[in-house]
């Protein structure tokens, strides 16, 4: 007679496979389920803490979510129109091209966030640490941004026109081809930062600090530089026509080729 144990422990080794690559599949299903959950209960509302969680184009217009944790988070074309993130940690976060036109920002961690092509018209980020934050090509048009942190940010190319960025640290940050004009920066620390062929016209830079900063092609026609410290600081090839450079600090700084207040040009 032909033994059939064999077969039965071949059965046996198979269906013990089987039930271990379903407990296998089961524990991946599992785990994916309670990641998408957490976004899910984020989305929901139910929770405001997803740190490192995939949000991109995300609906989250008008929605409260101020002190929420966002760390780390993918919200790279996120819709945050009038939304709320007072006190939010965005530290980190991608927020490539999101929208955040009138959202209220005070006090939010952005340090290292990406937000190249970002939208922040009329958003206001008044105390927000934005250092060394990616914000080029942002659009931030009347933006208010007083007191707020861009120490090392780079903003080139990016729009702030009739921005408030009245005593913001901007120091040693990339503000190169940025639009400023009309903007406010009273009492702003640039120090080192280079503003090469920025637009500042009518721009208010009173008892701003620009200590060895580059504005070499700088557009300052009607700016108010009053009591300004410009130490140091490169201007060759800039238009100040028309600029208010009264008790302005000029020591040591590069002014060939500029194009002065009274019209002639520098040596």
């Amino acid at each position: 007679m032909v033994s059939r144990r064999p077969r039965q422990a071949s059965a046996v080794l198979v269906s013990a496979l089987g039930l271990g690559l379903l407990a296998g599949i089961a524990s991946t299903e599992l785990s994916t389920k309670s990641w998408a959950a957490g976004e899910g209960d984020f989305l929901s509302g139910k929770s405001k803490s997803c740190p490192n969680c995939s949000l991109p184009r995300a609906p989250l217009k008008r929605k409260d979510l101020s002190d929420a944790d966002l760390s780390g988070a993918d919200l790279s074309g996120a819709v945050l129109h009038r939304a709320k993130l007072t006190r939010a940690k965005l530290t980190g976060a991608d927020l490539t091209g999101a929208n955040l036109n009138k959202t209220d920002l005070k006090n939010a961690s952005l340090a290292q966030a990406k937000l190249q092509g970002a939208m922040f018209y009329e958003s206001d980020l008044s105390v927000a640490d934005l250092s060394g934050a990616d914000l080029a090509d942002g659009k931030m048009g009347r933006a208010r941004l007083v007191r707020a942190t861009l120490d090392r940010a780079r903003i080139t190319a990016a729009v702030l026109t009739e921005a408030r960025l009245d005593e913001a640290s901007l120091r040693g940050a990339d503000l190169s081809a940025t639009n400023l004009v009309n903007a406010t920066l009273r009492g702003a620390n640039l120090e080192g930062a280079d503003l090469n062929n920025a637009g500042l016209v009518e721009a208010v830079l009173r008892d701003a600090n620009l200590k060895g900063a580059n504005l070499s092609e700088a557009d300052l026609f009607g700016a108010d530089l009053t009591g300004a410290n410009l130490a140091g600081a490169d201007l060759s090839d800039a238009r100040l026509t028309r600029a208010i450079l009264t008790g302005a600090n000029l020591a040591g700084a590069k002014l060939s080729g500029t194009l002065m207040p009274d019209g002639t040009v520098h040596d």
